[in-house]
């Protein structure tokens, strides 16, 4: 007898298999893994667990999921079904996930978002289903966890937000709270706190590419991304179930490229051929070969952003960029950040990714949201989480809905919608510095600009900055204890995160503290001074030239000491030393760092790309040579040979020892060789 609990233990699904497998077996063996979307769907039975792939629309199995939705319309089966997925996958409207929002047909869900899926939350907001909210990156990571025959994931992602069980452990109604299990649990390692996200059986995977064989190899040529249909289809496949793929045409058997096959056929059980209009591209577009990589755009032909507080927003957010960053923009606004980049000639000098596994180039927005043009490269949702969770991150750039005075932030719940994070929590708990982006108010607002100045001509009807946030998505409390970097941008102010909670620090030109701050806040800022103006370039019309303030570095800001290593950092990465005011203000900033701390140092100097101008070369090595007393060791480095034999040659003439390396691993071996 078929096991009805789809939460059965892994190990006993295995042992009996899908109910359907065998038979499975037997129709490839006469027609191959070829068959139609409704004898696919056929062999869902009641109380399987799905799981989609998808990311808004791209990927998305939409064939199969309206042959799920007729059957059960004509026949009431299959029932009470799981459906499990990482990202938002609908249009907001009808397509994807909304398709199968029926009452009967869904018994719980497990997912990162549902927002672009209001049906489903409806059914959320009624009690008529259960339903847990999981982070994006913890789940994608989580299917290959259940690949792998693993307990589940251990991750410190989620802590203090709405999936820590001391909160809500991700549930997001009344009838999951009396009556749905514990999914995710809280445990401790050599003292830490840990999230515990269970493994259960996958009996189903839908999943998506572009070109079969017979024999169910699939490839993924003219998809935007390939995001973790391996991961899945081996969770399904090593759970005892099933695995359905729908694709846009068919190759034959020993045609495919091997080095192109994302999902082997060993894994495929059923291959469907889709109608042209259930195989768009992403759910804005039906192909672009710029999605698909097959094309790089000129990026002077994406038009700029028309002004308004969406680019005032972006504009402020873009001078938090830095050369060589890597960088993650949030659906929404701030993906007016790239286009802000891009306007301003500064996108070459950071990277910008998005959680689907786009690296580089452009990410795309609204209903495109994670394709990406000018891609460097493309890889699977659960190893982009494992870079971000790893600290890989240097900024990134999140919408902001609600924030209270902790700093905490709501993004995925409002009354009666639900939203979910998406990788909303993996991102903003794990980069380096984080910037939420998001007007003021809400509902109405309008804004203009003039002689460098911000007129609100119309406020918004809702406050943002409430004194308690309706959900905790992000946690000011966790960020300050890991002593994270983050800020809140709107159109007329910035606040910062300090241990006291949000701390105003700028505001717009034009707008008055008390009546257009202060007076439309729910709680009192922390106010240590008054706060400065934001840079008036921002609401003027004109580009505002920040590629020279991207590149210039202030001097104090090119120098950096770690107690705990005793270690004295130099970055004179892209900096060209044209006068010997320079020279001196770099010395004064040395010994001010250098002189109090009363022992000698360790020091590593980046000189990649440094210049200095010939008239100054002695004066400079002097300087090299006093700023050498305070050096217990010193190694450099550059990739420049010329500049790595020019400096070395004249530090060596006044009896500076140069150790002068081609990249910053060498220098720091040879610092721990000294």
């Amino acid at each position: 007898m078929k096991e009805t609990n789809p939460l059965i233990g892994k190990m006993h699904l295995k042992k009996i298999g899908h109910p359907m497998v065998d038979p499975m077996s037997a129709m490839n063996m006469k027609k191959g893994k070829i068959v139609t979307a409704e004898e696919a769907i056929d062999l869902i039975r009641d109380n399987d667990t799905i799981v989609t792939a998808g990311f808004v629309g791209a990927g998305f199995a939409e064939e199969l999921a309206i042959a799920l939705k007729e059957r059960f319309l004509k026949t009431g089966r299959p029932r009470n079904l799981t459906f499990t997925y990482p990202a938002g996958q609908g249009d907001g409207k009808g397509k994807g996930l909304n398709h199968l929002a029926l009452e009967g047909l869904v018994g719980r869900v497990i997912c990162g978002h549902t927002g672009l899926t209001p049906g489903l939350g409806k059914l959320i907001h009624e009690n008529k289903i259960l339903a847990y909210n999981v982070p994006m990156g913890a789940v994608t990571q989580l299917y290959r966890d259940i690949a792998a025959g693993k307990p589940g994931n251990l991750t410190h992602v989620g802590l203090g937000t709405f999936i820590d069980p001391r909160v809500d452990g991700g549930k997001l109604n009344d009838l999951t709270k009396t009556q749905g299990e514990d999914l995710i649990t809280l445990m401790q390692v050599d003292g830490k706190d840990y999230l515990f996200y269970k493994s259960f059986p996958i009996h189903v995977a839908f999943l998506r590419g572009t070109t079969a064989d017979p024999n169910g190899n699939i490839t993924m040529e003219k998809e935007c991304m390939v995001l973790d249909a391996l991961a899945m289809a081996q969770a399904a496949r090593n759970s005892g179930g099933i695995v359905i793929v729908q694709v846009e045409r068919l190759a034959e058997s020993g045609t495919l490229n091997t080095r192109d096959v994302v999902i082997p056929g060993i894994l495929v059980d059923c291959v469907v051929v889709a109608k042209p209009e259930n195989h768009w591209q992403t759910f804005g577009t039906p192909f672009s070969v710029a999605y698909s990589c097959e094309h790089r755009v000129p990026m002077q032909a994406i038009p700029p952003l028309e002004m308004g507080e969406r680019k005032i927003i972006a504009r402020r957010a873009a001078f938090e960029l830095k050369p060589n960053s890597i960088v993650n923009l949030g659906i929404g606004m701030p993906e007016g950040v790239s286009r802000v980049a891009n306007e301003e000639r500064v996108l070459e000098y950071a990277t910008l990714t998005a959680e689907s596994g786009i690296i580089g180039g452009l990410v795309a927005g609204g209903l495109d949201f994670g394709a990406g043009v000018n891609s460097d490269a493309l890889i699977t949702e659960n190893a982009m989480f494992d870079f971000y969770d790893g600290g890989g991150l240097d900024i990134a750039f999140l919408g902001m809905a609600e924030t209270d005075g902790e700093g905490n932030v709501n993004v995925s719940k409002f009354g009666p919608r639900f939203t979910g994070p998406g990788g909303f929590i993996d991102i903003s708990q794990n980069a380096k510095k984080v910037c939420f982006v998001g007007t003021f108010t809400a509902g109405g607002l309008k804004t203009s600009v003039e002689d460098g100045k911000l007129n609100i001509d119309q406020e918004g009807r809702e406050k943002k900055f409430v004194s308690q946030v309706e959900q905790k998505t992000f946690s000011g409390q966790y960020a300050v204890s890991i002593r994270q970097q983050v800020l809140y941008i709107t159109e007329r102010c910035v606040f910062t995160l300090c241990e006291d909670g949000l701390e105003l620090i700028e505001i717009a030109p034009g707008i008055d503290l008390e009546t257009q701050v202060l007076a439309l806040m729910d709680f009192k800022p922390v106010m240590r001074r008054p706060p400065k103006l934001m840079d008036e370039r921002i609401f003027r019309l004109a580009r505002m030239g920040i590629k020279d303030d991207l590149l210039n570095i202030p001097m104090e800001d090119r120098f950096a000491y770690n107690a705990e290593d005793n270690i004295f950092f130099i970055n004179l990465e892209n900096y060209y030393m044209k006068s010997s005011e320079e020279i001196q203000e770099m010395k004064k900033v040395v010994g001010s760092i250098l002189e109090p701390i009363g022992i000698k140092v360790h020091t590593i100097a980046n000189y990649d790309n440094f210049n200095v101008s010939p008239h100054l070369v002695d004066e400079y090595v002097e300087m090299v040579k006093y700023a050498a007393n305070f050096y217990e060791s010193v190694t450099r480095y550059t990739t420049s040979t010329f500049l790595r034999m020019k400096l070395g040659d004249e530090l060596q003439k006044r009896g500076v020892s140069p150790h002068i390396y081609e990249s910053k691993d060498e220098a720091r071996k040879a610092l721990a060789d000294f």
